[in-house]
């Protein structure tokens, strides 16, 4: 290994050599951890109930609802990733280990990857059922699952790449603000190849919006009345274009700032963006349970149901352990004294 490496060092060792001011105000820190972890209490239970309804519900076994599972699947990391960060930021950051930090860092990027390629899977799966004009594609069960491994694949090799070698443990000069380990050229790539992906989604749903347009105005002189949206792949279309608006707000900030710092922008102030732009990456995992619910009646019936049955499994099972519950000595002379005078 190579002697000028920093492997044994605290991060404090490289907050202190990059001038990476990671302090923060008592207040401040407690309201972000306080607000992120309601947040994420939202986020686990909310996104596991998504994953529930497109398993229980049957009408929800389609390939882009399975797609729509495994977008909750990264949500759901990403609360996990966002509960772990928060409570080792601010001072406790300093005293992580490089290795600890790694595996804090590295759980957001394979969320933030996980999400990003299930949006772009999603996308060409709607391009493929409007092109056909249904309201699902016919990708089989098999080559769903190919895909949701793939994604998850390229997400976790993508999360690891810092820590397999592309970093700046062994050269101080290159390394970020932001992410104290992480090379410049590193979050420079990471943040052109996020904002690359966003433009060709959009380009994408606009393909699909000009194609839709210009079908429903071909096809509504040759029917009565309106068509029916429930029966077109317009409904589903707009409920991902809502996601994909709301990812895209919540993360292109981030993904700004992280340039400019890769860019090694002195006067651009990186660090005090940092907390707030967290908090904005939280709430997009927050908001996609929501849009689900909100745009998709079926989602949301199926929610209620979910939440009924386990309200109606508790009281079962409180009125089960009521009855098992033993006697007590003086239920039992209570009972027992009928007994005793009628014989």
């Amino acid at each position: 290994m190579n002697s000028s490496c920093h492997y044994n060092e605290s991060m404090s060792f490289f907050y202190n050599k990059n001038g990476g001011d990671d302090k923060w105000d008592s207040a401040q820190l407690i309201l972000v951890q306080v607000v992120g972890s309601l947040f994420c209490c939202f986020i686990l239970v909310s996104n596991a109930m998504v994953i529930a309804a497109v398993v229980t519900n049957k009408r929800f076994h389609y390939p882009f609802y399975y797609l729509l599972a495994n977008l909750a699947a990264s949500d759901f990391l990403a609360g996990i990733a966002y509960v772990y960060l928060m409570f080792n930021t601010g001072p406790v950051s300093r005293k992580l280990t490089v290795r600890g930090y790694f595996i804090r860092q590295g759980l957001l990027d394979i969320s933030l990857s996980a999400s990003l390629a299930n949006l772009l899977v999603i996308a060409l799966e709607r391009y493929i059922s409007v092109m056909n004009w249904k309201v699902h594609s016919n990708l089989t069960k098999r080559r769903v699952t190919l895909l949701i491994v793939l994604v998850w694949a390229i997400s976790i090799f993508m999360g690891a790449v810092p820590s397999l070698g592309w970093n700046c443990i062994c050269d101080l000069d290159r390394c970020s603000q932001l992410a104290p380990i992480f090379s410049r050229s590193y979050l420079i790539f990471w943040s052109v190849s996020n904002l690359v992906v966003f433009l060709v989604m959009v380009a994408i749903y606009m393909r699909i919006y000009t194609y839709v347009k210009k079908k429903t105005s071909v096809l509504m002189p040759h029917t009565s009345g309106s068509i029916n949206r429930k029966r077109t792949p317009i409904k589903l279309i707009k409920t991902v274009m809502v996601v994909l608006g709301a990812f895209v707000f919540c993360w292109t900030p981030g993904l700004v700032v992280l340039l400019l710092d890769g860019l090694n922008c002195q006067r651009c102030n990186v660090m005090k963006l940092k907390r707030w732009l967290l908090l904005l990456a939280v709430l997009n995992s927050v908001m996609n349970p929501c849009i689900y619910s909100y745009k998709d009646e079926e989602m949301w019936t199926t929610f209620k149901n979910l939440m009924r049955c386990i309200g109606n499994g508790t009281r079962r099972q409180r009125s089960t352990k009521a009855n098992s519950r033993p006697l007590s000595s003086g239920q039992d002379t209570v009972n027992s004294q009928p007994n005793n005078h009628n014989s």
